[in-house]
């Protein structure tokens, strides 16, 4: 992988962190599909949320260094950093290099276990010496609730336990150096030499027993975390030519599954910043209906029918608590509420305020109908026949975008200002109505309002062709009577609005690419959205434009895009929400689920992969 000016380069020398901070292209992200960790490139575990991923945080050094709580180990001495993921696994392996010797710190959370004693929860790191001499010092400073309090610190049977209301962690050590209790710290020193290792177990427990475990019992599930990993991997489907990255991109989507409801997190954090020192911090451990065609149509795509099913009955279940309504977004548990919030914490490179919960579940977003629609249609056609209550209940949601289609909403980026009608938002209506009358001809859902659905489909046509359309541009807009553009239109060239040799829609590939294009990185719109300061270049976007050439026929123009785009990717595979175009830089919510996702939806879709997706 290319490394980013912003981050560092496998075998760099580590500079000093900026702060407290490192570049968010510094982070690798680990997890057992219950919660997720993210270390940074120098050891440190700077994020943690226990027990789940949408949890309060132990471990938040990422967005407040000093009351934030982190678990860090690396050596007392300079040293050059490599790293990688074992192959087919999601355990980080993090390799330091000193000018007397090297050691490897192997990070896991250990997937769940069958023996009744396992931990609840675990994060294990196993240090093992290379060659010469290490000296190595960690520290775990746990700082529950977001940071708002301090643990309380107390020894079991000689073992350091922190806790704090319903919360609890351990630090087990072996061969890791004397563990010492001082002021909020668990910390030791250790010299490894060669052919030597230590074991530091952290397991953790939320309103259950905390359960500590034995040496042996850490390793053999450290081995079984790994084997899991590569069974799973060992099962996907892709082979194309872009197999890493994708198989990498399928590891991350598989991080953020939630395994207690099949849910999927838009991604592992919140708050992290879409430009350094601005306001747009949003919190995204939710899971959005914005995301679900593309997470249904990857599933189905790389052999995954567990977790196609898993997610799609849990959406068919979320959507249910609000129908016939849709949220915009649900909680990982699948509840409809997401009051937003502010922590008193400095934020990433200062950056505020620090949002907790997401105040656009109570926007309305016209295009989620169009994506719940597209997702069942999917379902239907390639997983399994849909239930006489969920066929029921689509045809009353295509029933409701008959009746609301015409208002104004936010639309797919959720600007917190005037609603519009924008022109994404139009089309993915005009796909809820076109795959509600295909399911209807093909008796999966009832058809007795069909004629309305027809009718009000080819209006909401109508409206977009005169309406969205620029003839000074070529190309479909933003919004109703407007000249600007938005990259989000492209996904009527994924969905179908059209057949692909449209020449609306091949103008509109053409527009998004010379307007909001910068060499492979593409910006969401042009014009304003009610909120102050920039924004890098949004990642799924460059995606999409490299998928709408493909399906246009500019085969070419999309492999050549999709190859700087995978290069774009930190060093261990992973994308975040945004880049800096001038740096490199990652910018927003890492690992972004609709990154990885576009990704595979474009390596799919371009002819040579194996397995092309239609619309």
């Amino acid at each position: 992988m290319t490394a980013s000016p912003q981050g560092t380069a496998p075998g760099q020398a580590r500079a000093a962190r900026a702060g407290g901070h490192v570049p968010l292209w510094d982070y690798a992200v680990i997890g057992d599909g219950r919660t997720v960790a993210l270390v940074a490139a120098d050891g440190s575990v700077d994020w943690l949320g226990i027990p789940y991923l949408d949890s309060p945080s132990v471990f938040a050094a990422l967005l407040d260094p000093h009351d934030g709580g982190s678990f860090q180990l690396e050596p007392t001495v300079s040293y050059a950093v490599e790293r990688h993921y074992l192959p087919g696994t999601n355990l980080l392996e993090t390799t330091f290099r000193t000018a007397n010797g090297a050691v490897r710190v192997t990070d896991a959370l250990s997937l769940p276990d069958s023996p009744p004693l396992a931990p609840a929860g675990e994060l294990l790191r196993r240090i093992d010496a290379l060659a010469g001499a290490v000296p190595l010092r960690w520290s775990v400073r746990p700082r529950f609730d977001y940071g708002r309090g301090p643990a309380r610190f107390g020894l079991r049977g000689g073992v350091p336990v922190a806790a704090r209301g319903r919360d609890a962690l351990a630090v087990c050590a072996w061969d890791a150096g004397e563990p010492v209790v001082a002021g909020e710290a668990v910390s030791a020193d250790v010299a490894l030499s060669s052919g030597t290792n230590a074991l530091i177990s952290v397991p953790f427990a939320h309103q259950e027993p905390l359960v500590l475990p034995a040496r042996a019992d850490c390793e053999l599930r450290l081995a079984r975390t790994r084997d899991r990993w590569r069974a799973w991997t060992g099962a996907r489907t892709y082979e194309g030519h872009w197999r890493e990255a994708v198989q990498r991109s399928a590891l991350v989507l598989k991080l953020l599954v939630f395994a207690p409801s099949g849910a999927i997190a838009a991604a592992a954090t919140t708050s992290l910043p879409e430009w350094p020192g601005g306001e747009r911090n949003w919190d995204y451990r939710y899971s959005w209906v914005r995301d679900s065609a593309f997470t249904l149509q990857v599933f189905l795509r790389l052999g995954c029918p567990a977790e196609a099913h898993g997610y799609f009955w849990w959406l068919m279940q979320a959507s249910q608590l609000t129908h016939p309504r849709l949220r915009v977004l649900y909680r990982l548990d699948g509840g409809p509420r997401a009051r937003e919030r502010v922590l008193p914490l400095s934020g990433y490179l200062d950056s505020r305020p620090v949002r907790i919960g997401n105040a656009a579940v109570d926007q309305t977003q016209l295009d989620t109908y169009g994506e719940l629609l597209q997702t069942a249609w999917l379902y239907a056609k390639e997983a399994a026949p849909l239930s006489r209550d969920l066929a029921r209940r689509l045809a009353e949601i295509a029933d409701l975008v008959c009746a609301t289609w015409r208002r104004p909403d936010s639309g797919i980026w959720e600007v917190r200002s005037v609603p519009e009608h924008f022109t994404q938002s139009k089309m993915m209506c005009w796909i809820a109505l076109d795959r509600a009358l295909d399911l209807a001809e093909h008796s999966a859902i009832p058809a007795r309002h069909a004629a309305r659905w027809r009718q009000e489909r080819d209006a909401v046509r109508t409206f977009i062709d005169t309406r969205c359309f620029s003839t000074r541009l070529g190309s479909y807009t933003r919004a109703a009577d407007s000249e600007d553009l938005d990259a989000s239109v492209l996904l009527g060239v994924l969905y179908g609005f059209g057949a692909p040799g449209n020449p609306r829609l091949r103008g509109t590939v053409d527009a998004v690419s010379a307007g909001l294009r910068h060499g492979p990185y593409v910006a969401r719109y042009s014009g304003q959205d009610g909120l102050a300061g920039p924004e890098g270049a949004f990642l799924a976007c460059s995606f999409w434009l490299a998928e709408a050439l493909a399906r246009t026929g500019r085969v070419q123009e999309a492999t050549e895009l999709m190859d700087e785009l995978v290069a774009l990717a930190n060093d261990v595979g992973l994308y975040s929400e945004e880049i800096d175009p001038a740096t490199g830089a990652f910018l927003g919510n890492l690992p972004q689920a609709l990154s990885h996702l576009a990704l595979i939806s474009a390596a799919c879709a371009i002819p040579g992969t194996g397995c092309e997706a239609g619309p």
